[in-house]
């Protein structure tokens, strides 16, 4: 085995603040649509609008970091299907028949092509479903009657539409962590920087 520093400091920052920013605004969000009650209607209302703007601060950083530094050249996907299609067939039946991972991470190449076209359609589909569904909802009011009471609610399903499928991403996410070289290779990644390969 050997170790490669993957993930720099801002990334692993970056990563942790938006999953417990996400966690926190799908908490809040469910709540408000009346799941459960936790924190009560108020402050899941307040909670969610305070958590939306501070995710959308670091969103717009983090898109920032990625132009400067170069990083969003980590997001462009395979020019090559094949290879998609062999990162898909691992996930779905070759960790568990003892197939070898088909994919050896780098620094300059540190998702794999199923997670950069994941990755990818997240920045670019549901996190803009998200912005601006919940941006025209937070700012209904302001916008004078340009929207009728049925776009509202067009809007509050879009919203809604956004919220699962990054619920579904999540829940995805946290399953494939678990098929690195050992259980918490991938986390321990996270946390540290480092992550552990075979040469």
């Amino acid at each position: 085995m050997s170790r490669i520093y993957l993930f720099k400091r801002f990334e692993r920052f970056w990563h942790w603040a938006q999953a417990a920013l996400i966690l926190t605004m799908m908490l809040t969000g469910f709540e408000i649509h009346g799941a459960y009650t936790l924190l009560g209607f108020e402050t899941a209302v307040s909670t969610h609008t305070t958590t939306a703007w501070a995710l959308i601060g670091l969103w717009a950083f983090a898109i920032f970091w990625h132009f400067t530094t170069g990083e969003w050249k980590q997001y462009i996907p395979s020019d090559k299907p094949g290879r998609i299609f062999a990162m898909a067939k691992f996930y779905a039946w070759g960790v568990f028949s003892g197939d070898p991972h088909p994919y050896k991470a780098t620094p300059e190449r540190k998702h794999n092509p199923l997670q950069r076209l994941t990755y990818l359609g997240i920045k670019l589909a549901v996190n803009p479903l998200i912005w601006i569904t919940g941006l025209l909802y937070l700012f209904y009011n302001s916008w004078g009657g340009v929207l009728a009471g049925a776009d509202l609610q067009v809007v509050a399903v879009l919203h809604t539409v956004g919220a699962f499928l990054m619920l579904a991403f999540l829940v995805a996410h946290l399953y494939l962590i678990t098929m690195g070289e050992t259980l918490f290779a991938q986390l321990k990644a996270m946390i540290t920087g480092w992550e552990e390969v075979k040469e």
